[in-house]
């Protein structure tokens, strides 16, 4: 699984002009599902995410959590985040799982950082969405579960 987190003040999604996902501070998390991911994977990025010390302590460091800070997730899949831009000028999404995986370990992920006590907002899987934010810092932080970056 790969992940962009972005810390923001405020985030929503947005389908066919309304609303279906909106949190105040916290994070947007965009997740794309590789071909070879498991439950697995799904385990390791809600720890990861719900754990991730991005948010200022008192001294101003980033020294807090989600979890830590009781603030809220938004996740919305993202399949692109597997494009191989390496060779010519088109992305391939060989890697990138098919719906019929990518769907249920998107909805293990979300299901995982609810466990974890989150307030968790989503978008809609395989919907064109529009998505809103206002970043914070800007801090954005690139994950993978695999460890490659």
């Amino acid at each position: 699984m790969r992940a962009v987190v972005q810390r923001v003040k405020e985030a929503r999604v947005d389908v066919n002009g309304a609303s279906v996902g909106k949190i105040g501070p916290g994070a947007l998390i965009l997740i794309g599902v590789g071909e070879d991911d498991t439950e697995q994977d799904c385990r390791y990025m809600a720890d990861k995410v719900a754990n991730l010390r991005i948010f200022p302590d008192e001294k101003a460091e980033m020294n807090r959590s989600l979890l830590d800070k009781g603030y809220s997730a938004l996740v919305v899949s993202q399949f692109t985040l597997w494009g191989d831009c390496r060779k010519g000028r088109r992305p391939s999404f060989s890697k990138a799982a098919r719906p019929g995986k990518a769907e249920p370990l998107y909805e293990k992920f979300v299901e995982m950082l609810r466990s974890k006590g989150l307030e968790v907002a989503t978008g809609r899987f395989q919907e064109m969405m529009e998505v809103y934010l206002v970043n914070d810092g800007p801090v954005t932080i690139l994950l993978d579960s695999q460890k490659n970056f």
